[in-house]
């Protein structure tokens, strides 16, 4: 423990003439115990050497000789060596040797599964080279141009020539169906060639040919060149200047305005919807070489159809979306994306019944497509009331068969030509009936 003293100049204090100079230097002062003991050693090493402690070494056992000799008899040690008995031999049974065989292979096969997965492994980290074969070519070129979404759009295309209100004509629609089928793959390669570190990054894409290497980017923009430049010119020297500016002016919608605002706004989702509107007009183009309200009719539809389509697409897709970087309506405005495809699945039941208001159809139509519209605007209706997945994945697969369904319903109560020529002749004859009535 320990002890403090206080140490104070009050009076001289009964002590050695050489240890008073150390008590006054400590007065007022806290002094412990180990500094009270110091003091205490040095005054007695220096002027009391005869009480200061000396070290004496120790003094060595003394052994007797008889405690030494037996130490010695305990060190001899005598060390007799044993052979070895050799182990009798006995012949073991075929299945224990058998059973041995087998663990010996399948730890040979086990070792061998685990260093050939290994090197698989470290190969697949590795970069390599792609090589392209010549009969994977034509896979990969319609992995390239999306060759679904271009039957897709081919398919709209001879919908919109099917309806127009003039005899059908083969070779003009073989040529607009070729050119429009063309230009669809030209956009989609150009599409895939900007998009190609976004891709990368999304789950949906990672497996196109130009993201694995699979084609360079030089192959991919000659073959996007040759199948623009021969489709346009087709579109505009075939079939008529109409159908080709709008061919050329969809290609650069779809490339130049919809693939860089897929990154930037919400816009993006409009703007595509007017490229999947555009073909249906250009097969009614084809067909009349005009354009007039049996057209944009075709391409509202087309038009309203695809946010209930692409909206329920993109809601089980928002992971995806989010990881690529691209501004999707249902990552940034959730609400938004339900209400708008809500929205326009109730417009299909409206458009559907313009249709014999503008002569294009019978009456027949708006009532026999009502009942898939009502079906699709309930799927519409339930996506925006739960917001899930199992929702927006009904609606998805719902647009895939609504679509066509609707465009077939529209063909059969389409308006024949005959009629028309005759409400048209009828009308010329009361006009000039009239006129003669007019003429004195």
């Amino acid at each position: 423990g320990l002890f403090v003293w206080r140490l104070t100049g009050t009076g001289p204090r009964p002590s050695p003439c050489q240890l008073l100079p150390l008590c006054q230097a400590a007065s007022h002062r806290l002094a412990t115990f180990q500094y009270f003991s110091f003091l205490k050693r040095m005054y007695v090493t220096q002027y009391n050497k005869d009480l200061s402690q000396r070290a004496k070494p120790k003094s060595e056992p003394v052994v007797s000789p008889f405690h030494e000799l037996q130490q010695l008899d305990q060190e001899k040690k005598v060390i007799h060596k044993i052979s070895p008995i050799p182990p009798v031999h006995q012949p073991w049974p075929e299945t224990s040797r058998r059973n041995e065989l087998r663990g010996v292979k399948s730890a040979a096969q086990t070792e061998g599964s685990v260093t050939a997965g290994r090197a698989e492994s470290t190969e697949g980290r590795q970069w390599k080279e792609m090589k392209l074969q010549l009969e994977e070519l034509p896979g990969i070129l319609a992995r390239l141009s999306k060759i679904k979404l271009t039957a897709l759009v081919v398919s709209t295309a001879s919908a919109g020539f099917a309806m127009a209100p003039v005899p059908f004509d083969l070779p003009c629609f073989l040529l607009a169906s070729l050119g429009t089928g063309l230009a669809s793959c030209a956009a989609n390669s150009i599409n895939q060639f900007f998009e190609v570190p976004f891709d990368s990054n999304m789950n949906r894409t990672k497996n196109r040919p130009l993201v694995r290497g699979q084609l360079s980017p030089l192959l991919a923009v000659c073959f996007a060149a040759s199948c623009g430049i021969p489709g346009i010119a087709l579109l505009t020297l075939a079939v008529n200047p109409l159908t080709g500016a709008l061919g050329a002016f969809n290609i650069f919608l779809y490339t130049c305005c919809y693939t860089p605002l897929k990154r930037m706004s919400i816009a993006n989702t409009w703007v595509g919807a007017v490229v999947g509107a555009i073909p249906p007009v250009m097969g009614w183009t084809a067909a009349t070489g005009t354009l007039d309200a049996g057209a944009l009719l075709l391409g509202g539809i087309l038009y309203s159809w695809q946010f209930p389509h692409f909206n329920a697409l993109s809601w089980g897709l928002r992971e995806d979306y989010s990881r690529g970087g691209y501004c999707m309506m249902s990552v940034t405005h959730p609400g938004l994306c339900r209400r708008v495809a809500l929205r326009h699945c109730l417009a299909l039941i409206g458009l559907s019944a313009v249709a014999p208001v503008l002569d294009i159809t019978t009456w027949t139509f708006p009532i026999i497509s009502l009942p898939i519209n009502l079906y699709i605007s309930y799927l519409g209706f339930r996506f925006y009331k739960d917001a899930d997945r199992s929702s927006s994945r009904k609606l998805f697969f719902c647009s895939l068969w609504h679509l066509p369904m609707l465009l077939l319903v529209m063909f059969t109560c389409k308006k024949s030509v005959l009629e028309k020529e005759d409400k048209g002749d009828l009308r010329g004859q009361s006009h000039g009936r009239a006129m003669e009535i007019r003429l004195p």
